[in-house]
């Protein structure tokens, strides 16, 4: 029944939809439309490419700039999908919630598993990124203590509430962009200067005697962590004032100005290496912007874009992935899928606190345990976040079968959803092998839970 309602009812975003679905009005409504933009904006991080330039240059032959336009294009299908789906099923939850609806609670509960991998582990990597990063700085100072001091930090500001939250977001944003604002002034000075022979070229955008599919795709899977965090927005969907209609408008926005920022961000840089298409493996391929930034403004500027602007970049970041993964187990404990204990919402400041507060000791754990595991926590992100994606995809299409068997068949989103499937499958598919053999290990992981969860049910239904 509650499946059968239609897209005009769920999009209307009112407080009652909550209720319309068996759930309690609990979290609190309380975030606009440029609160949600702030939230989208930090987790994906203006600045992203800066740490993988280098990578990504190699990869596509200097073509970085068509790298993230591609990119953008490509996600555009799936943010798609997901401002449909918030639309259907205005609840916090995200791709668990969607699948479970749409497809079943058990595809749900590994779509849910899945997005774990992805949510949980992202904030250990970012912690991990700022704690290398002031540890260079500051050596005396050993990398747990920084990882410690990350954790215990965030976690107070997300026990306070989603408004402070959002008002730090906010604040650590402003200085993220400032410093990303002294490089492109910076740049356009060194190129009106020809410094280090720079000079306007449209190369770093095509070069048709390097230029293939595979060879963009390819530079694609290695970039494709830079957009991950636009889809977190949909985990606030009980939180937000103007209800999915504001999901949707902040979700492609958030894509849309970040994947801008990427594209100018990463043609500024490519300017001054117009003679290179590839950077020496090593250090100078990990500090490849950093290095420009040095030609670019000198020792000042290069500092700037490491140690604040890492931090400035990394907390908040990790702050909303924490945010997003609590809401995540909030959804699923509120429906039964993990322990209840976990949908306990604080009266004072209106939060999962129980969720938030494993969300933080399980992030401190793995951030110690995985402290100089870079490679793989990077793989293992790319694989929960890919993987919630194709779900997500598929939950469109088997929404649309359902409305199909009513007389709502509508074939436009089965088409975006479709193609968005594609897409992401063919990145998925350039994934390297180690990212694929974590994954799949988590993945069966998820179905062991399930299938114990499941022999549990049966023998206590027997009693």
């Amino acid at each position: 029944m509650q499946d059968q309602r239609t897209d005009g009812e769920a999009a209307s975003g009112h407080p009652s939809a909550v209720e319309a679905f068996g759930y309690r009005q609990e979290l609190k409504r309380s975030l606009s439309l440029t609160d949600l933009l702030v939230y989208g904006l930090i987790f994906i991080v203006p600045g992203a490419p800066i740490s993988v330039f280098g990578i990504v240059f190699n990869a596509s032959a200097g073509m970085v700039p068509l790298v993230y336009l591609v990119g953008m294009v490509a996600m555009l299908f799936t943010a798609a999908s997901y401002v449909r789906m918030s639309r259907v099923y205005p609840v916090a939850g995200s791709v668990y919630a969607y699948a479970g609806r749409a497809i079943g609670p058990s595809i749900g509960f590994l779509t849910g598993w899945i997005m774990l991998l992805d949510y949980l582990l992202l904030p250990t990597l970012i912690y991990v990124l700022c704690a290398v990063a002031v540890h260079a700085v500051v050596p005396d100072v050993p990398k747990v203590a920084w990882i410690v001091g990350f954790v215990v930090v965030n976690t107070v500001l997300s026990l306070r509430g989603i408004e402070t939250t959002a008002r730090t977001s906010m604040l650590l944003l402003l200085l993220q962009l400032a410093g990303l604002a002294a490089f492109l002034i910076m740049a356009t000075v060194g190129l009106m200067h020809g410094t280090a022979g720079a000079h306007w070229s449209f190369k770093p955008f095509f070069d048709p005697d390097l230029a293939t599919p595979s060879l963009i795709f390819g530079a694609l899977s290695l970039a494709v962590l830079s957009f991950l965090g636009f889809d977190a927005i949909s985990t606030l969907s009980e939180e937000a004032k103007g209800g999915a209609a504001a999901i949707g408008r902040a979700t492609y926005l958030s894509l849309v100005m970040t994947a801008g920022i990427f594209v100018v961000l990463t043609y500024a840089a490519s300017l001054f290496v117009l003679d290179q298409t590839r950077f020496e493996h090593g250090d100078r391929t990990e500090a490849a912007f950093y290095d420009i930034a040095l030609v670019v403004g000198g020792a000042w500027l290069k500092w700037i874009l490491t140690v604040p602007g890492v931090v400035f970049a990394g907390l908040p970041g990790a702050l909303a992935a924490q945010v997003a993964t609590s809401r995540l187990l909030f959804s699923m404990a509120r429906d039964g899928r993990l322990p209840k204990g976990l949908a306990h919402v604080s009266e004072r400041h209106h939060v999962p606190d129980r969720a938030a507060l494993l969300v933080s000791a399980v992030t401190l754990v793995l951030g110690i345990a995985m402290a100089g595991q870079l490679e793989v926590l990077t793989s293992m992100v790319n694989f929960g976040a890919l993987s919630g994606f194709l779900l997500l995809h598929v939950s469109v299409m088997a929404h649309a079968a359902k409305s199909a068997a009513t007389g709502r068949a509508r074939w436009g989103p089965i088409a975006v959803a479709a193609m968005g499937f594609v897409v992401i499958g063919y990145v998925m598919v350039n994934l390297k092998a180690t990212a694929l053999v974590v994954g799949v290990a988590w993945l069966c992981s998820g179905a062991v839970t399930l299938l114990w969860r499941s022999w549990r049910a049966a023998r206590d239904s027997r009693r």
